[in-house]
């Protein structure tokens, strides 16, 4: 059996959904800094309405200026933007949130993983390769960057102020909010994608009488009016805008270019969100089949239904986190109140 499935299937049996975590703690101190880029005027506009949403101190808002019409930006570059956002970061912050939906990338790595490790091609691969495995992966914790030295990090990602605006909105709505809705797992026939399916009989057995959770055989998910989690295998997703996501939704689809935002031939990762989600996941350069570079989909949901926050949640999730890109929503925690 492969270390990763090892991994999980012991968390779920010594575990369950009764576990411990720390993040049950509430910090009354920013534990999240917003990096705004000065020569984007949305991205300036995302800054200013999380941080009033979100009551997020003015020196845990750091200022960088670069060029934001490129989607990929080289290792240089971003060694140089890093070093300035180092040196305004106050000790004590746990995880950035980026404002905006451009650059998605850094050399191989995506920009969310480059600012959580600094650049590091250990995490990338060239072709069908393992990568560096992220140190989050499945931890009990909640403060990673005293506990492992990263900032996990996600963008607040939108191609307009009003798309993000309607985001933060529904992060800050389902905050403790508890809410009802069901898990959808779609098992579909896409082989190459779909290889998360493997996952989901533990999922449905460990999950039951917990959280309503659905496998469904089919590629095509549509008119459901409770969607909390939805997770697939495809190159592109039709019908999601005909379903109804909870506020603090997750909800990704496996494919090599989804956290290409702006550009991808295959169906950007953004869709999710303009759809209703609060938050997803996708990777940026080619990362082959791997589940490992993919959000597991019991983890996401044991250590958001256990209280952590959406960032924190679906960082623990991925054991090779390099090539993949994180949006939506950081602060997001319905299944405990949140703190900034």
């Amino acid at each position: 059996m492969p270390h990763f499935l090892r991994i999980v299937i012991t968390v779920f049996l010594l575990v369950g959904l009764s576990g411990c975590n720390d993040t049950q703690t509430t910090r009354k101190i920013s534990s999240l800094a917003i990096i705004v880029n000065e020569a984007d005027p949305i991205s300036i506009k995302i800054a200013d309405y999380y941080r009033q949403k979100r009551s997020i101190p003015n020196n845990s808002v750091i200022k960088v200026k670069f060029n934001p019409n490129n989607p990929v930006i080289s290792p240089k570059q971003f060694k140089a933007i890093q070093a300035q956002v180092e040196a305004k970061t106050p000790s004590h912050i746990q995880n950035y949130g980026l404002t905006w939906v451009s650059p998605y990338r850094v050399g191989c790595m995506s920009i969310t993983s480059a600012f959580a490790f600094g650049f590091d091609p250990s995490h990338c691969a060239k072709g069908c390769h393992p990568t560096k495995e992220n140190p989050y992966f499945n931890s009990k914790r909640s403060q990673p960057y005293t506990d492992f030295g990263i900032r996990p990090t996600m963008a607040i990602a939108a191609k307009t102020f009003e798309e993000a605006k309607r985001l933060i909105d529904r992060g800050v709505a389902a905050d403790g909010t508890y809410p009802q809705g069901t898990a959808y797992l779609l098992d579909t026939k896409d082989k190459n994608r779909n290889v998360r399916a493997s996952f989901y009989p533990k999922i449905d057995q460990t999950f039951e009488g917990r959280f309503p959770l659905e496998v469904i055989k089919a590629n095509t998910l549509k008119d459901k009016t409770d969607v909390m989690f939805y997770f697939t295998g495809l190159v592109k997703v039709k019908e999601i805008e005909t379903n109804r996501f909870r506020p603090g939704a997750i909800a990704d689809h496996l494919t090599s270019f989804g956290g290409q935002l702006t550009d991808s031939h295959q169906m950007s990762s953004l869709r999710w969100l303009e759809a209703g989600a609060t938050g997803s996941y996708g990777t940026v350069v080619e990362p082959c089949n791997f589940p490992q570079k993919f959000p597991h989909p019991g983890l996401v949901m044991y250590h958001y239904l256990g209280g952590d926050s959406l960032i924190n949640a679906y960082w623990k999730s991925v054991a090779w986190v390099g090539q993949g890109l994180f949006i939506g929503e950081p602060l997001a925690r319905p299944f405990g109140f949140s703190s900034p």
